[in-house]
């Protein structure tokens, strides 16, 4: 059976020694963590994906609840990736790098309603479109619409995760959204 606790009270009793509750804090995160880092940098995502849950581990002696876990987890994940860009010599800001070949699992679009072959050829299009119109927004906007999606955080949470104003958050997100619809109606 699911455990019904908010992700602050398991994180809480994980760091009082209940095992479980890591394993349940995990299951619920670790698909949203892993497609952030995936498009953000897919040619590393498994190391840092291990690197970040290994650093929650690390943290768990000193966590005190003073934010969502999503967002506490998210600004880990944003300055493990700054420690990676500084490491490769850029920053998220001027870092572009493609999202990687199609065939990667965790990028692949959802299955279909339909099994018609022509519904399956234009969803896989529409998808494809999608992620090349991810791939060239600018990094910090694409991390503010990922934060946004398909983690379900707020501007107020992305702000903290990322470590900018909220009307910076703001502003990276409504930008990101306009050059998505915008490259996504020229496309189609």
């Amino acid at each position: 059976m699911d455990d019904v606790r908010p992700d602050e009270a398991l994180m809480l009793a994980y760091r009082d020694g209940e095992a479980a509750a890591f394993d349940m804090l995990y299951s619920r995160h670790r698909g949203k963590l892993f497609r952030y880092l995936a498009h953000q940098v897919p040619h590393c995502a498994d190391e840092l994906f291990q690197d970040i849950w290994m650093r929650v581990i690390g943290a768990r002696a000193g966590y005190e609840v003073t934010a969502k876990f999503s967002t506490w987890l998210y600004r880990i994940a944003h300055n493990r990736l700054m420690d990676y860009f500084r490491a490769q010599g850029r920053s998220l800001v001027e870092f572009t790098d493609p999202i990687g070949d199609n065939d990667s699992p965790a990028l692949d679009p959802p299955a279909p309603t339909t099994i018609e072959p022509e519904a399956i050829l234009l969803r896989k299009d529409l998808a494809q479109k999608i992620l090349s119109a991810l791939e060239e927004l600018p990094a910090a906007q694409r991390e503010a619409f990922l934060l946004a999606e398909e983690s379900g955080l707020s501007l107020d949470e992305i702000a903290i995760a990322t470590g900018v104003g909220k009307e910076t958050a703001k502003s990276r997100l409504r930008y990101a959204l306009e050059r998505l619809r915008r490259t996504l109606e020229e496309a189609t």
